[in-house]
């Protein structure tokens, strides 16, 4: 890709490496080295998801540094991967199908665009929108019962927490059984429909949002090397090559400005979703509680800030994953590309 900006009668050319689409991976690498590389993020940044979570379980408010400590004196270290074996069982499948539908549809909706004669930056923009879409709908499928699963365990021995002291399960398996005994198929996909209104949407917007981020922090850094340059390059041009620590930087940069932005955006869909998926039922005796009772529950313990609980670990997970998840995956995808050579240049 050649990303260029121009200032009077100069202009700087920045040549980073050509996209790798989904024709030139090898497939067996790409998921099995993607299955290894996110299972250790995942297990990063997991405590995090677990803050966040109870904070938004909890009857009230506490704050981030608060629930850790509460965590490590009450549960010990452990007590910050609650339900994490069963995260990471689901971690691969789910991983599986976004990476294969976020490639696939990147690169056939990014074909159709350009023939269409769309501009290659709105054709970009728009081909990411739609594979983000898509990923998130097809991992959706594995990802909620997990989630369901996983988020049992997470809030399971919180002090300051809305869930019923009789739910105990003893891992994974135990809550799977149990939920399935008690609720059906439907039990353990609680939450489906809220967790596609949240994660497809957001996905949507992060990978539109890291697409034009790049444009742009590329144009701010081509913008400041025109002015520190002058024009003194070869027939006004200046040819910048960056390395890939700094074309990592960029993408880490970008991510973060998109997934903090979701994050925001999104907070309140993902704390009733946690609800709905956590609670067995409210004080009406009700074994589903609705969206509607969700909502005036978290309104009625602590006004419309109520569904803001847990932003700070959420933001912070978001864009910690954001920038760990876009850098691991570039560096996955150049590893896996069949042909590897001109790759950098």
């Amino acid at each position: 890709m050649s990303l260029g900006t121009a200032e009077d009668d100069s202009a700087q050319e920045i040549h980073i490496p050509a996209d790798i689409d989904w024709q030139m991976l090898d497939k067996s690498k790409f998921f099995f080295l993607g299955a290894a590389l996110f299972s250790g993020v995942s297990g990063t940044l997991y405590p995090i998801v677990v803050l966040k979570t109870r904070q938004q379980v909890a009857l009230s408010q506490l704050s981030c540094v608060k629930t850790a400590f509460s965590i490590l004196r009450n549960e010990g270290f452990c007590g910050l991967y609650r339900g994490f074996g069963t995260s990471l069982m689901g971690t691969i499948p789910a991983r599986a199908l976004y990476m294969t539908a976020l490639e696939v549809t990147k690169s056939n909706v990014g074909t159709v665009t350009i023939r269409l004669g769309f501009p290659e930056p709105t054709a970009a923009a728009i081909a990411n929108a739609a594979a983000g879409l898509s990923a998130a709908m097809a991992a959706q499928l594995v990802w909620t019962p997990v989630d369901v699963v996983s988020q049992r365990l997470m809030v399971q021995g919180g002090a300051n927490s809305k869930v019923p002291s009789a739910c105990k399960y003893i891992g994974g398996i135990d809550a799977f059984r149990k939920i399935l005994n008690a609720d059906g198929v439907r039990g353990l996909y609680r939450g489906f429909g809220i967790s596609i209104l949240t994660y497809a949407p957001s996905n949507a917007v992060w990978w539109a949002s890291y697409s034009v981020a790049q444009r742009l922090v590329w144009g701010g850094i081509g913008s400041y090397c025109c002015k520190k340059d002058d024009g003194n390059g070869e027939n006004g041009v200046n040819a910048l090559r960056p390395d890939s620590k700094t074309i990592m930087a960029v993408q880490g940069v970008s991510a973060a400005m998109a997934g903090g932005v979701s994050a925001l955006i999104t907070m309140p869909l993902d704390t009733i979703k946690t609800r709905l998926q956590v609670l067995d039922g409210d004080e009406y005796g009700r074994r589903v509680p609705t969206v509607g009772q969700t909502v005036r529950n978290l309104v009625k313990e602590g006004g419309w800030t109520a569904c803001y609980r847990g932003l700070g670990p959420r933001w912070a997970s978001m864009s910690m994953s954001a920038t760990t998840m876009i850098t691991t995956y570039e560096f996955l995808k150049r590893l896996s590309a069949k042909n590897q050579e001109g790759l950098m240049s």
